[in-house]
C-alpha cells in the first residue's frame, strides 16, 4: 500500500503543474508581451513535444531502461523543470539578472526566456515519462501482481486501489481549479506546485526499500507487441487524427483567450478561469460515457470534435459581436459584458472528444473477411491484434502511439496558424481585432473530412474496426 501511494502521487502532482499551466496562455501575453498566436504556438509545441515523447519513452522503457527508472527520470525532470519556470519569474533573479521585479514586458530578460524554455522542455519529458511507466509500475508492484490463476484477482487489486486514486485526483483537482488562482503572485503560483512536486520527488525516491524494480533485459513481448502493431495497416487510419491533436490544442490557448476577459461571476462569486478546464475534464468524461453507447467511438469522437468547433465558432462571433457594440476593438484588456459561461459548451464537447479518443484502444472485427489473398491476410492479421482480446499490453502501445500521432497534430496547429497568418487576415496581435471564428469553422471542415477519409481508410485498409472501451 505505502509503494502504490507514493507511485500514485507522482501523478498528483501532474494535476497541479497541470492548473498552474493552465494560465500560461495569459501569462505569456500579459506578462512576456506576446500576441496571443505566439504564445499559443509556444504552449502547443510544448504540448506537442510532451505527447510525442511517449512512443519513443516507451521503447526505452522495454528495452534497456524499465518502468522504475524512467519515473526517476521523469520525476527528476518534472522536479528541476517547474522550479526553471518559478525561476523564470522576474521578481526571482531580479537583484542577480539587473532587471527590474514587476511583472512587465520589460523585466523579461534573456535569461528569463531561457529559464522559461528549458523548465517548459523538462517538464514535457516528465508528463511523457510518468504518462508511460506509472500504471505500468504500479502492475509490478507485489501487491499488484498476478499471474496464471490469481491474474483475475491482481487486476481487482489494481482496479480496487484506484477509487483512493480517483478521489486524491478529484481533491487535488478542485484544490488546484478553486485555490490555486485565487494567489495572485506568478512566483507563488509556480512555486506552490513546485514545492509540492519536490516533496512528491523525494516521497518516491526515498520509497526505494517498498519498490519492486528489477529489470531482466528487454521485454520481448511488448516490444514484438509494437512491431506487429506498428507494421499493421491500421496505421493509415491513425495518421487522420492529427486534425483532433490540432483541435485539442485549442483548449489552453485560444479557448483560454476568449475565457480571459468575459464576465465570470457567480451571484457575487467571480469563478476562477480553471473552473473550465475541471469541466472539461469531468464534464467531458460524463459526454464520453453517454456517447459511447453501441461503440464505434473514433467516429463519435470525430463527430464531437466538428460540433465542438462550429460551437466555439459561434461563440466567438458572438463575443466579437458584443466587443463591436461595446466599442472594445482597441481597448482589448478591458471586461466584455458576456458571460463566460457560455464557453462551457466548447469546452466540454472538446473534453468528451479528446476522452473518447483517449479511451479508443479496443477494437473488434466486425465485417472483416478471412480470405486468404494479400489485402484481406493483411486485414486478417490487423483483426487478431486489433480483436477484442487484445492484452493490456498491446492496448497500452496502442493508447500511446494514438497519443503521439495527437501530438503531431498540435504541431500540425502551430504550423497551420503561422501558414493563415501569412495569406489571409484572421490573425492580428489582440484577439479583438482577429477573425477567431473563421479559423474554428476551418477545423470544423478540416474534421469532417477526417472524418469521411477515415471511413474510406477503414474499409479499404483496415480492419473495419469499431471501437469499444470499458472506461
Amino acid at each position: 500500500m505505502k509503494s502504490t501511494v507514493r507511485i500514485s502521487a507522482l501523478l498528483w502532482a501532474d494535476i497541479l503543474v497541470l492548473y498552474a499551466l493552465f494560465e500560461m496562455q495569459d501569462y505569456l501575453t500579459q506578462v512576456w508581451g506576446l500576441s496571443y498566436t505566439h504564445a499559443a504556438g509556444i504552449l502547443n509545441v510544448w504540448n506537442g513535444i510532451s505527447l510525442l515523447l511517449q512512443p519513443l519513452f516507451l521503447y526505452a522503457v522495454c528495452t534497456f531502461l524499465g518502468n522504475f527508472r524512467m519515473l526517476v527520470l521523469s520525476s527528476s525532470s518534472y522536479t528541476l523543470g517547474i522550479w526553471l519556470v518559478f525561476m523564470s519569474a522576474p521578481p526571482v533573479l531580479a537583484k542577480s539578472t539587473g532587471t527590474c521585479n514587476q511583472y512587465k514586458q520589460e523585466c523579461i530578460s534573456n535569461t528569463q526566456k531561457a529559464l522559461l524554455y528549458t523548465g517548459m522542455a523538462l517538464i514535457a519529458v516528465g508528463v511523457a515519462g510518468n504518462s508511460v511507466s506509472v500504471e505500468s509500475f504500479l502492475k509490478e508492484q507485489p501487491d499488484n501482481k498476478s499471474s496464471g490463476e490469481d491474474k483475475s484477482s491482481g487486476e481487482a487489486v489494481v482496479d480496487w486501489l484506484r477509487v483512493p486514486g480517483v478521489a486524491m485526483v478529484a481533491i487535488v483537482g478542485l484544490a488546484g481549479a478553486i485555490a490555486l488562482p485565487y494567489i495572485k503572485p506568478w512566483t507563488y503560483r509556480f512555486g506552490i506546485p513546485a514545492v509540492c512536486t519536490t516533496i512528491v520527488g523525494i516521497s518516491f525516491l526515498t520509497g526505494l526499500c517498498c519498490f519492486q524494480f528489477e529489470f531482466n533485459g528487454p521485454n520481448e513481448d511488448r516490444i514484438e507487441n509494437m512491431e506487429r502493431i506498428f507494421s499493421c495497416p491500421m496505421i493509415p487510419m491513425w495518421l487522420t487524427f492529427f486534425v483532433c491533436g490540432i483541435i485539442s490544442s485549442t483548449g489552453n490557448t485560444y479557448f483560454v483567450e476568449q475565457a480571459k476577459h468575459l464576465d465570470r461571476h457567480l451571484g457575487s462569486w467571480e469563478v476562477p478561469t480553471q473552473v473550465l478546464l475541471l469541466a472539461q475534464t469531468w464534464l467531458g468524461k460524463l459526454v464520453a460515457w453517454l456517447a459511447s453507447y453501441k461503440g464505434h467511438w473514433v467516429v463519435k469522437a470525430k463527430m464531437l470534435g466538428v460540433i465542438c468547433c462550429i460551437v466555439a465558432a459561434g461563440m466567438e462571433r458572438k463575443r466579437l459581436g458584443v466587443v463591436w457594440s461595446n466599442g472594445l476593438l482597441d481597448t482589448p484588456e478591458e471586461d466584455v459584458p458576456m458571460s463566460v459561461y457560455w464557453l462551457l459548451f466548447q469546452f466540454v464537447l472538446l473534453g468528451g472528444s479528446g476522452t473518447l479518443l483517449e479511451y479508443s484502444v479496443e477494437f473488434d472485427e466486425e465485417g472483416t473477411s478471412s480470405e486468404a489473398d494479400n489485402p484481406k491476410e493483411l486485414k486478417r492479421r490487423c483483426s487478431e491484434i486489433f480483436s477484442k482480446g487484445i492484452s493490456g499490453q498491446e492496448r497500452g502501445c496502442i493508447e500511446i502511439f494514438s497519443k503521439g500521432v495527437s501530438g503531431l497534430g498540435f504541431m500540425c496547429g502551430v504550423l497551420l496558424v503561422f501558414v493563415l497568418g501569412k495569406v489571409t487576415s484572421w490573425f492580428h496581435f489582440t484577439l479583438n481585432r482577429s477573425h477567431l471564428d473563421r479559423y474554428y469553422w476551418l477545423l470544423a471542415v478540416l474534421s469532417a473530412a477526417t472524418l469521411v477519409l477515415y471511413a474510406v481508410v477503414r474499409y479499404y485498409v483496415g480492419p473495419r474496426a469499431t471501437v469499444t472501451s470499458s472506461v
